[in-house]
This record gives structure tokens, C-alpha cells and sequence, in this order.
């Protein structure tokens, strides 16, 4: 079995927010957006997914327009509606009703041949929390650093 192709990543998101769960998700696109994210044309920036009429969509995401396109082009930040058992939408509605929890795209890849997007449902970070994360992965990496050199010398 091939691995997971991945198209985009979203990587301030950990920075931003602290992810507690995560989910898998398809994605209802037109043809030519398959062929754009083909060649990694897509961008997370300001992203962030909903549920609206027992229902999940994408929102804000940049998806290129296929350049060998036609005038049927498609528009490049329109919703985008995501593929989920009815369960998983009506937990995720409740959590992020209930406390003020983010669905927030993480990364978008191709799985199987089909384009597949993992949601996080993240509570946001204040500054300290954010300040504290870089400290922290600041002493991970010195330790490493030290770990190696060890085993070098």
C-alpha cells in the first residue's frame, strides 16, 4: 500500500491552537480542483471549518485554479463540503457549541487515490501557552543537541 501523499500542511496550526482530537474527512471537489491539488496548488491561510445545516464545510481554503483549465474553471476559495458520518458531525457540533472549541484544517492529502483532509478540533492558545510551547520545544532540542554530540565525542 502507497503512504499518504501530502498536498499541504497547516503548520501554525499547533502553534495557534491546541489540538485534542482529530478527524479524517473527504471532500466533495469539482475535477479541476483534484488536478490543482495534484500539483500542491492549495493554501490553509485563514481556514477553518463549521458545521451549518447538520452539514460540514470547509471555509477559506485557497485552491488554485487549474491553469490548463477552461472558462469552467472553478472558483478558487468557494466552500467546500466535507465528507463525515452523521455522528462525527453532531459530536463535533456539540463540542464546538458547548466550549468554544475550532474545527481547523490540518493538513489536506491524497489517500487512495482520493483527496482526503484532517480536521483538528483545537481549543486557541493565549500568548503565555504559546510562549511556553517554544520554551519547551527550545530544551527538547538543546537536549537533543547535547544527546548528540555525546554520542559523537
Amino acid at each position: 500500500m502507497a503512504p499518504d501523499r501530502v498536498v499541504v500542511t497547516n503548520r501554525k496550526a499547533t502553534h495557534l491552537y491546541e489540538i485534542l482530537e482529530t478527524y479524517e474527512a473527504g471532500l466533495v471537489l469539482r475535477g479541476t480542483e483534484v488536478k490543482s491539488l495534484r500539483e500542491g496548488q492549495a493554501n490553509f491561510k485563514d481556514s477553518y471549518a463549521l458545521v451549518e445545516g447538520g452539514e460540514a464545510w470547509l471555509v477559506g481554503c485557497h485552491i488554485n485554479p487549474y491553469h490548463h483549465g477552461s472558462d469552467a474553471n472553478h472558483d478558487p476559495v468557494r466552500r467546500r463540503k466535507l465528507l463525515l458520518h452523521r455522528g462525527e458531525i453532531s459530536r463535533l457540533l456539540g463540542k464546538v457549541q458547548e466550549r468554544g472549541l475550532t474545527l481547523v484544517p490540518l493538513r489536506l492529502y491524497f489517500k487512495n487515490g482520493r483527496a482526503k483532509l484532517e480536521l483538528g478540533l483545537g481549543r486557541g492558545r493565549k500568548l503565555r501557552d504559546k510562549r511556553h510551547a517554544i520554551r519547551e520545544r527550545e530544551m527538547r532540542r538543546e537536549m537533543d543537541r547535547a544527546v548528540r554530540a555525546r554520542q559523537r565525542g
